[in-house]
């Protein structure tokens, strides 16, 4: 048994990276938790999660069967599997979401007025007040976008690494409070986008990758292979990066918080394999 262990900020983010490794799909590993993580208070004295993971070892109970028979039998096997009668692919396998984000991609233009002027700067204030308490000295710049309706605040400073936490989970906590600050009493609903350091088109070319490098693994194998939990946002971008796939579908499965994506291998039109 080859065994390695694995360091990341959480447990899911260890395995996805002793799949990767490894080059198998998750229901061929086998870990144990060597230090559990913590997420700290808002990402602060936060700790790594380390695992000891493995292949998990095949089973030899059973003969090889398809091993031992000969070339000829193997293929008059196959032959009554090409007659039957081909499987269509279920519904639930279409993308829904990534339509959805094209959805939400059009957006009213609006003009800015006094009242959201004043409610930009007590969304400014409170998140002063929160670094404030934190003992942290940061830059606060924002901007409104019409284009997308969205409020634009960006932060700078020393240890911004603090607020962006475990994969942006204490950076999306402060833009979900700022966002009810913000339209607490305001005309029209505003969008609030909170970034720091170009974290966010940091986050989204390293989901790129990860859904291209998961995408390979999918069409060497031929088996589905699903990705650790993530925001809606994020799930987007997973789709949107496979979408020009021809050889490889997603889905996202399960409930919120712990929704995430499966890639798995696009049959043909007959339900065989490419």
């Amino acid at each position: 048994m080859n065994d390695k262990n694995y360091t990341a900020p959480s447990l899911e983010d260890a395995i996805t990276m002793a799949t990767m490794d490894l080059g198998i799909p998750s229901d061929q590993l086998e870990y144990e938790v060597v230090e559990k993580g913590s997420r700290g208070f808002l990402g602060i004295g936060s700790r790594q999660t380390v695992i000891r993971a493995w292949k998990k070892e095949e089973s030899t109970d059973a003969p090889e069967v398809a091993a031992a028979a000969p070339k000829e039998a193997v293929r008059e096997e196959k032959a009554p599997v090409k007659k039957a009668e081909p499987v269509k692919p279920a519904k639930e396998e279409k993308r829904p979401e990534p339509v959805k984000e094209k959805a939400e991609e059009k957006k009213e233009k609006h003009k800015t007025t006094e009242n959201d002027n004043a409610h930009f700067e007590e969304g400014k204030k409170f998140l002063e007040e929160v670094f404030d308490r934190m003992g942290m000295k940061v830059q606060i710049d924002y901007r409104y976008n019409e284009e997308e309706n969205a409020l634009e605040i960006d932060l700078s400073g020393d240890e911004m690494g603090v607020l962006i936490g475990k994969r942006g989970q204490t950076l999306d906590s402060l833009q979900y409070l700022t966002g009810l600050v913000v339209n607490k009493s305001g005309e029209h609903y505003i969008r609030v986008k909170l970034d720091t350091e170009n974290y966010r088109e940091r986050r989204r070319e390293t989901l790129e990758a990860l859904a291209k490098n998961i995408a390979y693994k999918v069409k060497r194998t031929r088996k589905s292979v699903s990705l650790e939990p993530m925001n809606p946002y994020e799930r987007r971008i997973i789709h949107a990066a496979l979408q020009p796939d021809n050889f490889v579908m997603t889905r996202s499965e399960g409930e919120e918080p712990y929704r995430h994506v499966v890639v798995f291998y696009r049959r043909n039109k007959n339900g065989e394999e490419r």
